[in-house]
């Protein structure tokens, strides 16, 4: 009986109607952390100082901006834009793996069966321009975003079928009929509200650096395109005093400069000409913090520790090309990626291998598959009968850089695919080489994908690294003009949705969606839908196992590595809680400056 139950998990979720919810936050399984008249967050120091100047780095992957619209597919959009100036109907906590809680909206009202959602906004919100924030507001975010935003909202929003205002200060939203609706009040409730008022005569899906309207705790203050964007503190805030913000947004600034070269970055860092960085290199995190700020005190480092999935970074294949469509060829050429000789030689054996697509989640996938995930996988069409046996692990090496073994592994797979060594010791089909191209725009990672490409050659395969410029690489990955790329995709604490943009075949072909290695596969459907609509924490944790050994069969990447943490750099001139979230940094949110610090090193900088 109960594997009957879980084979219904596939097929539409079906709940009996009862009373409505009316609340002041909505999870997906359990009960909320934080009853209705909570005080603060626990995570926040609720007597924070206010003011003071944040200064950072725009993030890694961030070189260059040319857009205010964090929410279209053109033009590159400037950091933090969408977390600082824009809002949503309510806003999660960093304690709680998928609570949210009211912000705009002061509760919720949904039926057992989830079915629709109505919000109540709060009277009080306003936008930064000082006019209220209105159901109007709320109906026209969900319509633009969903026909001119960016594609993957399209995707993310499919079922969040129409939006209506019910009075001023009431919206109702009506969900897909016959999809699963366990998630679709958090799902509506983090839809980014923007002003209906201020897009009237304005094309919405054109990159511009006009500054939009928004209700956050910030408003953008100086815009240099490309080179540094500043946020300035709204006065006139309009929920600074509500519990969901007390000890949160405390500075009265935050600018971030945008560097093209990593190394100029550092260096700025030394000097101070920014404050705050996250270092993303093993090597000059083991030996680069060695200069005179850091030998008097001046700057500290420190460790902050992740409890979320680590995200799925690797290597993508883009299944989109004939090439790569055998998995036999995916799969032979993810053996010439030497992880722990790169561990030892490049990362000073900061990092552990990543081996699942939920890494450092309890959910991941690991030996056989019980009887419940098997239920889930056999009524799923089109996936590989590997899928059935033990979750796939990437092979280890003894660190040595010798892959003699793997190497003989990795050409038999490729002579059995039918990829024959030619002539001048590239394999062919068909009278095709085997040619591979890895696209980057970052010169970091020719060293790590150097050692890799060299086995390659050595399997017979003509690979190349190839760097070009960020504005060329984001179009290229948006258009899916890749055979390699390099990239790291987020996973939810709790696994839902947003799994359509990773893996289903409605992103598969959506310029733009984050289904780099465009799968497309029946069964990955079935099993995304069972993760979406199940019904209990368990049948969720069944369905998400399932998930992720299924795609780990596929062979669709070459994982790299995770280290459950950030590392960070700061001056010490930074005040922080006493807790930290498991599931987020939260520092922009939570942290603060302490003016005794500052003084101090104020002081001793001027000696």
């Amino acid at each position: 009986m109960r594997a009957l139950r879980l084979a219904a998990v596939i097929a539409v979720t079906a709940f009996t109607a009862q009373a409505d919810v009316t609340s002041h936050g909505v999870s997906a399984f359990g009960e909320l952390k934080y009853p209705g008249d909570y005080a603060h967050f626990e995570y926040v120091n609720p007597d924070a100082p206010k003011g003071g100047a944040y200064t950072g780095r725009s993030t890694f992957a961030a070189r260059t901006f040319d857009s205010l619209n964090p929410y279209i597919l053109k033009g590159e959009p400037a950091i933090e834009i969408s977390l600082l100036v824009f809002e949503t109907l309510m806003y999660r906590a960093w304690d709680e793996p998928d609570a949210m809680y009211g912000l705009i909206a002061e509760s919720v009202t949904y039926p057992d069966d989830r079915s629709w959602a109505e919000f109540q906004l709060r009277p009080e919100a306003t936008f930064s321009d000082g006019t209220p924030i209105t159901a109007d507001d709320v109906v026209f975010s969900l319509n633009i975003l969903k026909e001119e935003g960016s594609p993957t909202y399209k995707t993310a929003f499919r079922d969040l079928a129409s939006a209506a205002a019910l009075s001023p200060q009431r919206v109702r939203f009506e969900f897909r009929e016959g999809a699963a609706t366990r998630d679709l009040p958090i799902l509506a409730a983090q839809v980014p509200i923007l002003s209906k008022d201020d897009w009237q005569g304005k094309e919405f899906a054109e990159s511009s650096l006009v500054p939009p309207i928004g209700s956050g705790p910030y408003t953008i203050g100086d815009v240099k395109p490309g080179r540094s964007i500043t946020y300035e503190k709204n006065p006139d805030y309009w929920g600074k005093d509500l519990p969901i913000n007390i000890g949160k947004w405390n500075f009265a600034s935050l600018n971030y400069e945008y560097f093209k070269d990593s190394t100029a970055a550092f260096e700025a860092f030394k000097s101070g000409a920014f404050e705050m960085h996250e270092e993303f290199f093993s090597k000059l995190w083991a030996t680069g913090y060695d200069f005179p700020a850091i030998e008097k005190g001046w700057v500290v480092r420190d460790v902050l520790p992740d409890g979320r999935p680590s995200g799925t970074q690797g290597y993508w294949f883009n299944l989109r090309r004939e090439k790569f469509q055998d998995p036999l060829v995916r799969q032979a050429l993810a053996l010439g990626f030497d992880f722990e000789w790169s561990n030892r030689t490049l990362f000073y054996n900061l990092y552990n291998r990543t081996d699942s697509f939920f890494e450092g989640s309890p959910l991941a996938a690991s030996g056989a598959p019980s009887e419940d995930e098997l239920v889930l996988i056999n009524a799923a069409p089109g996936l590989p009968k590997s899928a059935k046996a033990e979750a796939f692990v990437p092979p280890q090496t003894d660190g040595s850089g010798r892959l003699r073994r793997l190497l003989r592994k990795a050409g038999k797979l490729l002579d059995e695919a039918g990829w024959k060594v030619g002539p001048e010791g590239v394999r062919q089909k068909d009278g095709q080489a085997l040619s591979i191209e890895f696209l980057s725009n970052s010169p970091a990672f020719e060293r790590i994908s150097g050692p890799y490409i060299k086995n390659l050659k050595l399997m017979g395969v003509d690979a190349e690294y190839r760097q070009i410029d960020a504005a060329q690489y984001q179009q290229r990955t948006e258009d899916f003009d890749f055979d390699i790329v390099v990239a790291r995709l987020p996973i939810q604490a709790v696994p839902g949705t947003e799994l359509r943009n990773l893996w289903h075949s409605l992103s598969s072909d959506a310029k733009g969606s984050l289904n780099l290695a465009g799968v497309a596969n029946e069964g990955i459907d079935a099993l995304i839908e069972a993760v979406i609509g199940a019904e209990s924490a368990e049948q969720h944790a069944i369905a998400v196992s399932a998930l992720d050994r299924s795609l780990r069969a596929m062979h669709i990447w070459v994982p790299q590595w995770t280290k459950g943490s950030h590392t960070m750099a700061y001056w010490d001139k930074f005040g922080k809680p006493g807790v930290k979230p498991p599931f987020g940094r939260a520092i922009v949110e939570t942290w603060w400056i302490d003016p005794a610090k500052e003084a101090a090193l104020k002081e001793a900088r001027s000696k």
